[in-house]
């Protein structure tokens, strides 16, 4: 079973900005970490014209696109319910860690990135899975530890901490 944490909050929170943030943080400290992005909204990865994008508007369920430097797989879902977090996370390879960007209601350990100029309320005040908070104020109303937003170096202790991980020696220091 692979360690997961979560990096959740609404949108416009700042989610995507920290995990590009921490992943550098981890990476630098030995670990291999992977991701996985939730979306509220239709995507596509593909672009019309392309082969593989052709594959599947023909009906192909799943393409797998391989060249020397990547490989990528999509899938249609075809009217199947949206998989798991648990179903997602098992098709990655193995990894030190796999951060989840979204899927704020799940039941995995998580940090809250909250900025209350979003005008949201505190996902913390009503899910036992938030471990910590990340914001740009102080939140007096936090039954959790907050770090300030930009503290990376200690997001990514409590990340550490969090999932379990020994800590580990960062590389060229």
């Amino acid at each position: 079973m692979q360690r997961v944490f979560g990096i959740a909050g609404w949108s416009g929170s700042g989610k995507t900005t920290l995990i590009t943030k921490l992943i550098p943080e981890l990476v630098g400290r030995g670990m291999r970490v992977s991701t996985i992005k939730h979306a509220h909204h239709l995507f596509d990865v593909d672009k019309p014209g392309k082969d593989s994008h052709v594959h599947r508007e023909a009906g192909a369920t799943e393409v797998l696109i391989s060249s020397v430097h990547r490989w990528a797989l999509m899938h249609e879902n075809r009217g199947a319910p949206e998989p798991s977090l648990a179903e997602l996370v098992a098709k990655l390879a193995p990894v030190d860690l796999v951060l989840i960007e979204g899927f704020k209601f799940g039941e995995h350990r998580k940090l809250e990135v909250h900025r209350p100029l979003v005008g949201k309320p505190l996902l913390a005040a009503t899910d036992p899975a938030v471990v910590a908070i990340a914001s740009d104020e102080t939140i007096p109303e936090a039954r959790v530890p907050v770090l300030p937003i930009d503290d990376i170096r200690s997001i990514g202790d409590l990340v550490v901490a969090a999932s379990g991980l020994a800590q580990r020696v960062p590389r060229g220091r």
